[in-house]
């Protein structure tokens, strides 16, 4: 039996979308180390902190430039983080698996605007896991969300959500993701007012970005998806306390909860919903 038009689609997408991430992985580990210093991600080229000397292209390629020099710069033989070639293969990982989740709509469109709509979906949800890779590592480096980051990434989602909604006459998703975005905010600012020092503004600003992805994939995703950060993060936080390694006054980065729970939400998050409620007697 050969493979329908539907499932070539669907392997090509998966496949571009792992190779993408592996590439697009490199970028983000320049971004890390740069933006927390305020330093331009475009200019100077790469270059090796102990020798000064750039990178050339044949030592650029992510994984396997790394695992060819064995994790040493080739000129001076200093030794190259792991964490490098770790982020381009986590930022593949939630490529293809974003890809996975997203892909049906776009293999199985019928009509261009449908076409046009899913892709953009599914563009939105790469980029949504391109900046989670990178804000994690940050918060978990310097304990901070940077606003190059997060303000650029309000126009980019509020233009490809519009761009979806209009081409596939998704209003109400449009204005799930609105909603989404605000509510989250507010709840996430009457926190931090509540009780002072518990919440950045950072998170802060984070949350109208998962409200509005989570909001864009449904009602279901957006509560699983924002209970889900807490759950996840509590649990972190306890074992912390009972092995020692914190205390309840030191300071945990949130971000990483963040995008942990919505990952639960986008992935699970409708399925769950809908086994609560029946679970209740309410569907």
């Amino acid at each position: 039996m050969y493979p329908s038009d539907a499932d070539i689609i669907r392997v090509t997408i998966i496949t571009v979308a792992s190779v993408l991430g592996l590439l697009i992985g490199s970028f983000l580990n320049v971004v890390i180390y740069r933006v927390p210093r305020s330093l331009s991600i475009v200019t100077p080229p790469s270059a090796c902190p102990g020798c000064g000397a750039h990178i050339e292209a044949r030592d650029n390629i992510p994984v396997l430039s790394w695992l060819i020099l064995r994790g040493k710069c080739r000129r001076c033989g200093s030794p190259i983080s792991i964490r490098y070639p770790i982020v381009e293969l986590i930022t593949a990982v939630l490529f293809a698996g974003t890809a996975v989740l997203f892909v049906e709509p776009v293999a199985t469109a019928s009509a261009p605007g449908e076409t046009i709509a899913a892709s953009l979906v599914l563009v939105a949800f790469l980029y949504f896991a391109a900046i989670a890779v990178a804000l994690v590592a940050i918060d978990l480096d310097v304990h901070r969300l940077p606003n190059a980051i997060i303000y650029p990434s309000y126009i980019v989602f509020a233009v490809l959500f519009a761009g979806a909604a209009i081409a596939g006459n998704a209003y109400g998703a449009l204005l799930r993701a609105g909603l989404g975005a605000v509510i989250m905010f507010i709840a996430y600012l009457a926190m931090a007012y509540i009780k002072p020092g518990g919440m950045g503004f950072g998170d802060i600003k984070l949350a109208a970005i998962m409200g509005a992805c989570l909001g864009w994939v449904g009602w279901g995703s957006l509560l699983v998806g924002a209970f889900s950060a807490f759950l996840l993060g509590g649990i972190f936080s306890i074992v912390l306390l009972l092995s020692r390694r914190a205390t309840r006054t030191s300071g945990i980065p949130f971000g990483p909860w963040m995008f942990a729970g919505a990952y639960v939400g986008i992935a699970a998050g409708e399925r769950v919903w809908q086994g609560y409620l029946s679970l209740v007697g309410l569907a």
